[in-house]
Order: structure tokens, then sequence, then C-alpha cells
């Protein structure tokens, strides 16, 4: 099964959830993703994703200076993205319940 697929439906409660934790800059959901398991996730489309929750109103941003280089947009949950991050969650549950009840039922 492509992955990548499956990433494009789930990527905004992936990074929803990273950001749950703590606040973080593109690179940082992108490598905290990575080591959770979503090894196959694309730096694009983490840096959009964020983008596009921010345009949406789910996350606040703020700029830190680095130490490494330029300074960073760090992005972090507000009120909205937490909703958007406990809504999603039961979404997903709900499917995932479903996917697995229908892959028993294909398996027996």
């Amino acid at each position: 099964m492509d992955t990548s697929q499956l990433l494009k439906g789930v990527l905004d409660l992936a990074v929803l959830a990273v950001l749950r934790d703590a606040d973080g800059y593109g690179y940082d959901v992108l490598r905290r993703l990575r080591a959770a398991g979503l090894e196959d996730v694309a730096d694009a489309s983490v840096y959009g994703t964020l983008r596009r929750l921010f345009a949406a109103g789910a996350l606040t941003s703020y700029v830190q200076p680095s130490e490494e280089g330029p300074h960073r947009k760090y992005y972090g949950l507000n009120k909205t993205g937490l909703d958007l991050l406990q809504q999603s969650t039961k979404t997903w549950n709900h499917f995932a319940d479903t996917m697995s009840v229908l892959l028993t039922k294909e398996a027996a």
C-alpha cells in the first residue's frame, strides 16, 4: 500500500498531535513526525500543512532567534487547534475502528 496517499489524509492530524506536546518550527515538526514512525513524510508537505493550519486559524506563530542560522518561525496550538485536534481524533478513531472491523471480517 502506498503510504504517501495515507499521509495526505492524516497529515493535519499528525501535525496537530505533534504540536500538542510542544511548539515547534518546520524542521522540528518534520523530525518529530519521522521519529514517531512517519518516515515517508515529505518536507514540503509539512511546511505546507503548517502554513495552511495557521491560515485556517488553528495555530499561533512567533519568531525566535537561532544560534544556528536564520530566525525560526515556531508554531503552536491555540484553542481552535486544540478543538480541531480533539474532533479529528474522534473522527480518526471511528475510521480506524471501522477499518479494523472490515479487515478482520475480510481475513476471517
